[in-house]
C-alpha cells in the first residue's frame, strides 16, 4: 500500500463506526479526516474539548475565521446550530458520558486495551490535553493509527510508554486490519486483503485472536 493511501484508507473504515445522531470527538491528525468519509445521509455532531459543539470545517471567508480553532489549535468553523461554552461545560459533557465516540491516534495500544498516546519520554510535548478524560468518558474509544512505527509494532502485549488510560480502548483500526479489544485479548475481525493474516501477526507484538467470522476490509 502506498503511504499516501494509508491515512485515507483508515479514516474511511473508521467512518463506518459512526452512526446517525452520534456526538463525536476527534483527535488531531488522522482522525480529523473521518468526517470526509461519513455517509452524507448521517447527521453527526462534532464536539471539541476546547469549548464548542458543532465543529465544522474552517471557512476562510467568515469574519470569525481568525478566532475559531479546534483543540489542536488548527483553524476550524462552527455549524449554524453549534455553540461555544467554557471548559467546565466542555469537560462536563465528556466526563458525563455524553460523547458517543472518540477517535484518536496512539503511540501504543496493548492487549488489555491500555493506551499510550501523549508522550515519548525526553521529548517536549504541550501536555496530555483532553485525551485522558475522553478515553474514560466516551462511550466508545476508537484508535485510528498506522500499524507500525518505522517497522516496530505499536500493538503490544503491554505498553512501555507512559499511559493515557488503562483498559479503555474498544476498537483499533489500522491499514492492516480492524481489531476489537476483548477480555480475552485482541480479536482480528477484518483484514486488508493486501496483507496475509501471517503478515498482520508478524507486525503485531500482541497475540491476535482470529475471528471465526474474519472478513476483508471494504
Amino acid at each position: 500500500m502506498e503511504r499516501s493511501e494509508i491515512k485515507p484508507f483508515i479514516a474511511k473504515r473508521v467512518a463506518k463506526e459512526i452512526h446517525d445522531g452520534d456526538v463525536v470527538n476527534l483527535g488531531i491528525g488522522l482522525p480529523t479526516m473521518v468526517p470526509d468519509y461519513v455517509d452524507p445521509s448521517i447527521k453527526i455532531t462534532l464536539q471539541s474539548e476546547n469549548g464548542f459543539i458543532g465543529l465544522a470545517a474552517a471557512d476562510p471567508d467568515s469574519p470569525d475565521a481568525p478566532y475559531i480553532v479546534n483543540a489542536g489549535g488548527q483553524p476550524a468553523g462552527i455549524e449554524k446550530d453549534g455553540m461555544f461554552f467554557d471548559s467546565c461545560t466542555s469537560f462536563g459533557i465528556i466526563r458525563g458520558g455524553h460523547v458517543d465516540a472518540t477517535v484518536l491516534g496512539s503511540l501504543q495500544v496493548d492487549e488489555k486495551g491500555d493506551i499510550a498516546n501523549w508522550i515519548i519520554p525526553g521529548k517536549m510535548v504541550p501536555g496530555m490535553g483532553g485525551a485522558m478524560d475522553l478515553v474514560v468518558g466516551a462511550k466508545k474509544v476508537i484508535v485510528a493509527m498506522e500499524h507500525t512505527q518505522k517497522g516496530s509494532p505499536k500493538i503490544l502485549k503491554e505498553c512501555t510508554l507512559p499511559l493515557t488510560a488503562k483498559g479503555q480502548v474498544n476498537l483499533i483500526v489500522t491499514e492492516m486490519g480492524v481489531m476489537e479489544v476483548t477480555p480475552e485479548g485482541i480479536v482480528l475481525t477484518e483484514y486488508n486483503p493486501e496483507f496475509t493474516v501471517e503478515e498482520i501477526q508478524a507486525a503485531t507484538e500482541a497475540k491476535l485472536i482470529i475471528s471465526p467470522d474474519l472478513k476483508p476490509m471494504i
